[in-house]
């Protein structure tokens, strides 16, 4: 049995969830389930993380202790993912003392390895991102709460290992993708790479991780945060469970963190001695009218309001139908409710409204038994048998959005192939034919269900019931002869444009 280990980041407990968070969480689920109906054993990972100075500055206002804020916080993430379908293997937040005692493990490792120093510094430091950032960045404006500042701090030698980085990037071309992503951390380290200040002390920044050799600092939050991914497995303290599932086959990120994970999360592996993920996976940003989504600009897409509103599996088809992995997308109500109702509504609901109406009309509800096939029935075999293969290559080539478009390519020619074939008049002479017919168009809807499982799991279960096909697999043949089928609603009723 293959194994898959899929990460999402572990997201800031003070954000208020989005349609950023819900789209990676989305996606790892999808890619979970695909890769569980080919039978890998699975572990996705995601989770919370909860150390940092806009963690302590947000409790303090609030007169609330950091502990106390979180733990009021993190529930809101844990009932999106429920109502998101997400099917998540260990839920990880960076207070919890398992995390705590192997972050403490590591440093201590690093840092008996010769790897860690203390020094002064100088430089310019973000509040709101909370690292030092350079003079250029501090002039490019994009940076808020900028202020200078000089202290002592502890800093990881991440310069030794530049060379080590870059070999590896090179000769290794699915370690980042897509590959202008890998082309930019490349481009990043032709320049000299500095060391990484993995410390902040008690008297400016209190809430985080002490230091286990010197306890008047904490640790860089960054620092803390990328550790979750070894955390989980069971680094330090399971080492069976740790080696069966490290590396990762894949972290997903949104860009705007590639750098941590492409330059200091290897670095840091490097000075461990552990072998560095598969691939990191940078994904995208959606876009509201062509432009970020900003808290300050007020454009933020809310992902409960849409659930309730059109419910979580339209909303779960169309993020992982219109970005293209790795590209922007752009997210506008007008374009969901189109894809929604050319792809929903008029594809895939339509089908087994007609299928069932059909059935129901001519053999009293009975999925009839077919009789001999013709050219038009092989040819909707050959593409059921075909999509396996073409589904998992899409996966290979991390093209979920192609995936979902092989097996809609199954829906809308199955309904094409209703429409040429006219069951309802050739009833009215060959109704073996007609059995025939409507027999080859529900099995095709069944094989294609089975492949749109992953993405719509609601739904999909609700045909595959109606169907009496729990549990069947995508190859031909899944559909009982005889079978009833029950009356139901309409799957997906159309949506008019607001």
């Amino acid at each position: 049995m293959k194994k898959f280990f899929v990460t999402t980041p572990i997201y800031y407990v003070n954000d208020k969830p989005h349609i950023g968070h819900a789209y990676t969480t989305i996606l790892a689920d999808v890619l979970s389930r695909f890769h569980r109906q080919q039978g890998d054993d699975v572990f996705f990972l995601t989770g919370l993380d909860e150390h940092g100075q806009k963690v302590l500055q947000a409790a303090e206002k609030r007169g609330v202790s950091p502990q106390q804020h979180c733990d009021e916080l993190a529930p809101r993430f844990l009932q999106l993912w429920d109502k998101l379908e997400i099917g998540y293997s260990d839920f990880i937040r960076t207070t919890q003392l398992r995390h705590v005692k192997v972050v403490q493990d590591v440093l201590q490792k690093v840092y008996d390895a010769g790897d860690i120093y203390q020094d002064e510094y100088t430089g310019w430091y973000s509040v709101a991102e909370e690292r030092f950032i350079t003079a250029t960045e501090k002039e490019s404006g994009q940076f808020r709460d900028v202020k200078e500042l000089k202290e002592k701090n502890w800093f990881f030698k991440m310069s030794k290992y530049q060379a080590q980085l870059i070999k590896t990037i090179e000769d290794n071309p699915g370690f980042i993708q897509p590959s202008h992503r890998r082309n930019e951390i490349l481009g990043f380290l032709k320049q000299p790479l500095g060391d990484l200040c993995i410390s902040r002390p008690k008297s400016r920044m209190s809430w985080g991780i002490d230091l286990p050799f010197d306890k008047d600092y904490v640790t860089y939050v960054w620092w803390d945060a990328l550790v979750n991914y070894i955390t989980a497995p069971g680094y330090g303290v399971d080492e069976n469970n740790f080696k069966k599932w490290w590396p990762a086959q894949v972290h997903l990120i949104g860009k705007d963190i590639l750098t941590t994970h492409a330059v200091y999360w290897p670095t840091m592996l490097f000075s461990l001695g552990l072998p560095l993920p598969q691939t990191i996976f940078a994904h995208g940003w959606w876009l509201i009218g062509e432009s970020k989504m900003s808290k300050s600009v007020g454009n933020v897409v809310n992902p409960l309001d849409l659930v309730d509103k059109y419910g979580v599996d339209p909303v779960r088809y169309f993020l992982m139908r219109e970005m293209i992995l790795g590209q922007d997308a752009n997210f506008t109500l007008d374009s969901f409710i189109k894809r929604y109702n050319s792809d929903l509504a008029n594809d895939f609901g339509n089908l087994l409204n007609r299928v069932g109406g059909l059935i129901t009309k001519l053999f009293n509800g009975e999925v009839p038994k077919p009789g001999k096939s013709e050219a038009t029935e092989t040819e909707i075999h050959n593409i059921v048998n075909a999509l396996p293969e073409k589904i998992n290559k899409c996966l290979s080539e991390w093209s979920v959005n192609g995936a979902i478009e092989e097996a809609m390519n199954l829906v809308r020619h199955t309904n094409k192939y209703i429409e040429s074939q006219a069951p309802w008049k050739v009833a009215k002479t060959d109704m073996e034919r007609t059995a025939t017919i409507l027999y080859t168009a529900t099995e095709a809807l069944r094989a294609a269900t089975v492949h749109l499982a992953a993405v719509m799991p609601a739904k999909t279960n609700t045909v595959l019931a109606i169907l009496g096909a729990k549990g069947t697999g995508p190859s031909w043949g899944g559909l009982k002869p005889g079978t009833k089928l029950p009356s139901h609603e309409a799957l997906f009723p159309r949506l008019e444009v607001e």
